[in-house]
């Protein structure tokens, strides 16, 4: 069984995001692939997400009919701040004993994934999965790093613009799924910050 990971903060869940998940699909030939929400992010300190309640419900609104994503909000329960090495332990602890496992990260992030908690001890429990991005990091990493580099479709969008766009109110019409741009409306998300 191969499994994708997916962690951030999806604060919103994007269209970027599930095309993300569909090339990981499809590239990587995945069973299973599971978005998981971050409850704090390491990276982030003293930036806080849209309430966690919300950030499930958008993006179990976009998974909705999608059988091999789903989302697992170990993070969230557990709270605090979100270590990727505590929940690849977790989910492989319980998950199935033959699976493969692999752990998307961004381009961008790649810089800093020797300076992650345990990054050595990660590498030898997932496979990485390179998105693409603008401005994206080296190219690879040395061994223990086992890294593969998606092809997908890149869409330039990111969750920070689409906070930007719900604050202005401006449309978010292809950018977000229908029913998560719902949300964004009636829940008024985002629409405090400048």
């Amino acid at each position: 069984m191969r499994i994708g990971l997916y962690g951030g903060s999806f604060d919103p869940v994007h269209l970027g995001h599930l095309l993300v998940a569909r090339a990981a699909l499809e590239e990587l030939s995945l069973d299973r692939l599971l978005f998981i929400p971050a409850a704090r992010s390491p990276f982030k300190p003293g930036v806080a997400p849209a309430p966690d309640a919300l950030r499930l419900r958008m993006l179990r609104l976009a998974l909705a009919g999608e059988n091999r994503m789903a989302v697992d909000d170990r993070e969230i329960h557990r709270g605090g701040v979100s270590y990727t090495v505590d929940t690849v332990r977790e989910l492989r602890a319980t998950g199935p004993a033959e699976a493969v496992w692999f752990w998307l990260i961004g381009s961008d992030h790649l810089r800093t994934l020797t300076q992650w908690k345990e990054s050595a001890a990660l590498a030898s429990l997932v496979e990485f999965v390179v998105i693409p991005r603008p401005g994206g990091g080296a190219s690879g990493l040395p061994p223990p790093y086992r890294v593969h580099h998606l092809r997908g479709w890149t869409l330039q969008v990111s969750s920070s613009e689409i906070r930007e766009r719900a604050a202005r109110g401006q449309s978010l019409r292809h950018l977000v799924p229908g029913p998560v741009a719902e949300v964004l409306t009636a829940e008024e998300l985002y629409r405090s910050q400048p």
